[in-house]
């Protein structure tokens, strides 16, 4: 689940990407509103946890402009304790008021409340833990390596969708990958062994894919 925290305060902001991060949620972030729309137009957002006295193009403006073209969650974050300003950001189109200080832990779990965002989602007989980073068959850890995790996450979050090999290794490698494209190949047949063979479907010059009807 995609997620961007956009605040002017470093501080609050690397804080706030550790906590979301650490549940696994994808997160993006800006220091200010022009930023923070870069980033929603660019991305698909569940999520956007906004500070409303940010310079320039202010939290409100972004939310609004957000609530008027999708339908991705609000959360806004502010200084301001009157009761109007509350009523006015939700009338805004915020989902959520927060008021500082707070503590981010409550953040974390109202956020969670908001998009639903769950931790573990089963395919099959498996389950993806994006918290511990994990994949179990039928309740048994099978032991997959980082790379064979972030494979399965990413084919799993495109279910029904083909993804090349370029596109996977810029995903789980990272652009700047330089090896060979055929590591693709074999980190599938190893995470095939481990998940078993008909989960991972194989497109010929096309890629692999996660079919929805494997559910």
């Amino acid at each position: 689940m995609n997620v961007l925290i956009a605040d002017d305060q470093k501080d609050m902001l690397k804080i706030l990407c550790a906590y979301f991060e650490k549940e696994g949620f994808t997160v993006f972030q800006a220091e200010n509103g022009e930023e923070a729309l870069e980033i929603y137009y660019r991305e698909k957002l569940d999520l956007a946890v906004l500070d409303w006295m940010m310079p320039g193009v202010n939290g409100m403006e972004v939310c609004k402009e957000m609530k008027a073209s999708s339908s991705v969650k609000v959360m806004m974050l502010t200084a301001k304790s009157e009761g109007e300003d509350e009523c006015y950001a939700l009338e805004a189109g915020a989902d959520d008021y927060v008021k500082k200080p707070f503590f981010p832990k409550a953040l974390l779990v109202r956020a969670k409340n908001l998009t639903g965002f769950q931790n573990c989602f089963e395919v099959a007989d498996i389950t993806i833990d994006t918290y511990a980073k994990k994949l179990f068959k039928q309740g048994m850890d099978i032991n997959a390596t980082k790379t064979e995790y972030e494979l399965m996450r990413v084919l799993y979050q495109n279910k029904g969708a083909i993804l090349n090999r370029n596109q996977l290794l810029d995903i789980v490698w990272g652009i700047d990958y330089e090896g060979e494209e055929r590591t693709v190949d074999t980190h599938i047949r190893r995470l095939r062994e481990k998940v078993g063979d008909g989960l991972i479907k194989t497109h010929r010059g096309m890629g692999y894919s996660i079919e929805v009807g494997n559910e």
